[in-house]
């Protein structure tokens, strides 16, 4: 019962985002193609930090456009990037083929396109663009930090990892990550081994693992694996890095 409940809260939540929602579609350049993104931006002058949130397997969805929305009243202006060109998942079958389909290579300048829009916006700071991710759009977080080092930092909530040394050493973006222990596909052990050879070389990496968790804790609409105290403390904890690697003084 209690998990029903639970679950018809984030449903709730998600539906009441949607209807107060402010933020707009807008588009990019990105090579010789076109990209949307939904933005998401605080009122009031000056320039303000922006983060790139990147969606999971299903695509531009509400929980996607929400957590743009969240950032926005945080004071950060937010871009949601619509990696699909329009195409949201209604099942998991459609959320695996389509993330099967989409190239990797056009998935990361998208996502470093999105970084350049940004910066060229006239009420961002160029030096205070982050990215945050969950699932594919975890891993994709990490991409864009190997990809782009002059990103203020990224957050990653339980995305692919990657395991070459080289490709570790050379990290300069600071990292935060949130993973599950039960995850299946990204197993504590990858997690720890990335986290073991980045800091060996010095890198700013904090990864935790919640123990009962499996994967999408954080995100979930099913109640089977959402975790309303894991996600809580994992949501904490990205904000929390976000304010320092973005709020902060040069």
């Amino acid at each position: 019962m209690l998990k029903k409940v639970l679950a018809l809260g984030f449903a709730a939540l998600v539906l009441a985002s949607a209807l107060a929602r402010a933020g707009t579609m807008v588009s990019y350049p990105s090579g010789t193609e076109t990209v949307s993104g939904y933005l998401a931006a605080p009122e009031g002058p000056g320039k303000k930090p922006a983060i790139v949130v990147i969606h999971e397997w299903w695509g531009l969805n509400d929980f996607a456009k929400s957590k743009a929305d969240g950032f926005a009243r945080q004071g950060y202006v937010a871009l949601a990037v619509d990696l699909y060109r329009g195409k949201v998942a209604s099942d998991p079958d459609m959320a695996h083929q389509l993330m099967r389909g989409l190239p990797d290579d056009r998935a990361l300048r998208d996502l470093k396109a999105a970084v350049a829009y940004l910066r060229a916006r006239p009420d961002v700071e160029p030096s205070k663009v982050a990215s945050i991710g969950w699932c594919m759009g975890g891993g994709l977080s990490l991409d864009l930090a190997v990809g782009e080092p002059t990103l203020a930092g990224a957050v990653i909530y339980y995305g692919h990892l990657m395991t070459e040394p080289a490709t570790i050493a050379g990290l300069k973006v600071p990292l935060v990550g949130n993973f599950g222990g039960q995850d299946q596909g990204i197993p504590p052990a990858s997690v720890e081994q990335f986290e073991a050879l980045a800091k060996k070389d010095g890198k700013s990496v904090d990864f935790k693992i919640y123990p009962d968790a499996g994967h999408a804790f954080a995100s979930s609409s099913d109640p089977k694996v959402f975790r309303p105290d894991d996600a809580k403390d994992a949501n904490a904890r990205a904000d929390a890095f976000l304010a320092k690697v973005l709020k902060k003084s040069p």
